[in-house]
């Protein structure tokens, strides 16, 4: 609840972060203990190089992350793995990680963002593999972006629904699908009204930003990523979904460190680093909406019904306090610049 008392504070139930990506090795050990400070479970995706295809890998990267956050001194923080879908991967293997306790499998279209060159390049020849998630009721997390050359940019998720979503959850229509990081009114139009078991994840930095922020003052790539940032009209339909208390909208940050000389070469890579102030972002986002009320079930409740997974009991309090990110962190051995970095920031995790 919202304390009208100064300072104010902001309690929830301790959230879940249903998109992240951590990389591996020396990485870790700067981002993993961001995530873990504020949120108990994260859906780790899968995109490393080479790409997590099997059980067997998942459950030794889920390893690399506890282990980063023992040292950090989070030894509670739960890493929730995915598998990495392609042309090739096996039905067997779904029952195999189902067992394991692997979370749900990962569709990346091949090239449609970092790390995405090994994805599918024909749905139906994942068909087979579909079939057998649908059946342990697996869940499909789509990066939702067609990738052919004549869609515009700021098309391709639009495009994506009417060719290729649609298409597929007509033809596995028990699979639990997760539409993630959507960036568009009719993304979130979709969601809202489709029939069946689908859910959309949305990030921070999409209910913050519209498109201009990429190119205000010149190029920013720090705040270029996958899907890209939309119109403003665009923006104001993921707060409404987000601040609309529909179960089926629930957070996820996409939060993705690139080295800093990666974001800002001359084809930088794509991905906002938001791990460091990813619920003081989000509560940002929320007041602007005059929604603090609605940030609990956004952040805590609908992500693990929709997972099955229990809710979480502890609780994280947010503070109304004015504080500036710093501009770099470590990372392996050279820098990682966040979004907002410098900027001040009105709430932090108390």
């Amino acid at each position: 609840m919202l304390a009208h008392s100064a300072p104010q504070t902001l309690s929830i139930t301790r959230p879940d972060d249903w998109h992240l990506h951590v990389r591996d090795g020396a990485a870790l050990q700067t981002v993993v203990p961001h995530t873990a400070a504020q949120f108990a479970r994260a859906l780790i995706m899968p995109n490393l190089k080479p790409p997590v295809t099997s059980t067997a890998q998942a459950l030794a990267y889920g390893e690399r992350i506890r282990a980063a956050a023992t040292v950090a001194g989070y030894s509670t923080f739960e890493p929730l793995m995915t598998l990495y879908l392609t042309d090739h991967l096996p039905p067997d293997e779904i029952l195999r990680a189902k067992d394991a306790g692997i979370v749900g499998v990962k569709l990346y279209p091949a090239g449609a963002t970092t790390n995405s060159d090994a994805g599918v390049t024909d749905m139906r020849k994942t068909y087979s593999t579909l079939e057998a998630m649908q059946r342990a009721n697996m869940p499909l997390l789509v990066h939702g972006e067609v990738t052919s050359p004549d869609i515009d940019l700021f098309d391709r998720e639009a495009v994506f629904i009417d060719t290729q979503l649609i298409p597929l959850r007509r033809h596995f229509p028990a699979l639990k699908v997760v539409f993630e990081h959507i960036t568009t009114r009719e993304a979130a139009q979709y969601v809202q009204s489709a029939q069946g078991a689908i859910a959309a994840s949305i990030t921070a930095h999409h209910l913050l930003y519209n498109r201009n922020a990429i190119f205000t003052g010149g190029i920013r790539p720090h705040y270029y990523c996958l899907p890209v940032l939309k119109r403003e009209i665009h923006r104001q339909a993921l707060v409404d979904a987000a601040t609309g208390g529909s179960p089926r909208f629930f957070l996820g940050t996409d939060s993705a460190p690139h080295a800093t000389q990666l974001k800002e070469h001359a084809s930088g890579c794509a991905g906002c680093y938001t791990a460091h102030a990813a619920m003081e972002l989000y509560a940002s986002a929320f007041e602007a909406a005059q929604a603090l009320d609605k940030l609990e079930a956004f952040a805590s409740f609908h992500g693990p019904d929709f997972y099955d997974l229990p809710r979480n009991t502890g609780q994280i309090t947010l503070r109304r306090e004015s504080w500036t990110p710093p501009q770099s962190y470590p990372f392996a051995d050279t820098s990682l610049k966040p979004l907002g970095g410098g900027e001040v920031l009105h709430w932090r995790m108390a």
